[in-house]
């Protein structure tokens, strides 16, 4: 039998609320049964019900209380649930403190509602789960980066790449079969086929090599790449990503 999570939903944006509802209203796992867009009703709720959800998709800026307050509360009151932080603030401060307090999860707003279904999957089953904030600090680099080269985030090629990127990240070995696993992998989380995400990303780099900061781009890419000639394959593309950020997870996580 699969395990069903009850997920409460705190944003200050009822349209947030409203498309995390429609976007699993099927599902047979995520069951949304609460929203609320003001942090004192969604406190009094947290803590007055806490047998009746497993885990909190949280916005840290609410009308009323703030969402580390929210937080704080639930830990006073020794209340322990799976904590998703979707939250504008990139800063190390923001994710230090929603780390400390014990959040599962911290995602940079805007955010890819494919890619929130994942990260739920990946909370309810544990997988991954030694340091999985430290993960998402990445996760943000790795946006932060791609934006830098270039790739606007509307461009369905960016998620894959983000997504391809943390792949060969966490699991490294995997460069070399792009096309045999790397593709159908990202394909069966968006539920789109192998071919498509290939060409998506193979669009994303055209559009980087066209607009992208070219000192980046040689910082990253050395002289492997002729920019006068060629662009980087998708696999050279994803795989040097992901080796910078494994070079300097001590730094990133720490």
């Amino acid at each position: 039998m699969k395990k069903t999570v009850r997920v409460v939903v705190v944003d200050d944006n009822e349209a947030v609320i409203r498309s995390v509802k429609e976007y699993f209203k099927n599902s047979e796992i995520v069951n949304v049964v609460g929203g609320f867009t003001n942090g004192k009703d969604a406190l009094n709720y947290l803590l007055s019900s806490p047998e009746a959800y497993d885990l909190l998709m949280l916005d840290l800026i609410l009308t009323g209380i703030d969402g580390i307050r929210i937080i704080e509360e639930m830990n006073h009151k020794k209340i322990s649930k799976k904590i998703m932080v979707l939250s504008s603030f990139k800063d190390d401060f923001t994710i230090r403190r929603v780390q400390a307090l014990g959040g599962s999860y911290f995602m940079l707003k805007p955010v890819d509602m494919d890619v929130v279904n994942s990260r739920i999957m990946d909370l309810v089953t544990h997988k991954e789960e030694i340091n999985i904030v430290g993960a998402s600090k990445i996760e943000m680099k790795v946006s932060s980066l791609l934006h830098d080269l270039g790739i606007p985030s509307h461009v369905r090629g960016y998620q894959y790449i983000r997504e391809g990127v943390m792949m060969l990240y966490a699991e490294g070995g995997m460069a070399t079969l792009v096309t045999k696993e790397l593709y159908p992998k990202i394909a069966n989380k968006y539920r789109t086929t192998s071919s498509r995400v290939e060409r998506a990303i193979r669009h994303a780099i055209e559009i980087s090599w066209s607009r992208g900061d070219i000192k980046l781009m040689e910082n990253l890419f050395g002289n492997s790449i002729d920019f006068d000639r060629s662009r980087p394959t998708n696999a050279e593309f994803l795989s040097t990503i992901a080796d910078r950020f494994r070079i300097d997870t001590k730094e990133l996580v720490m």
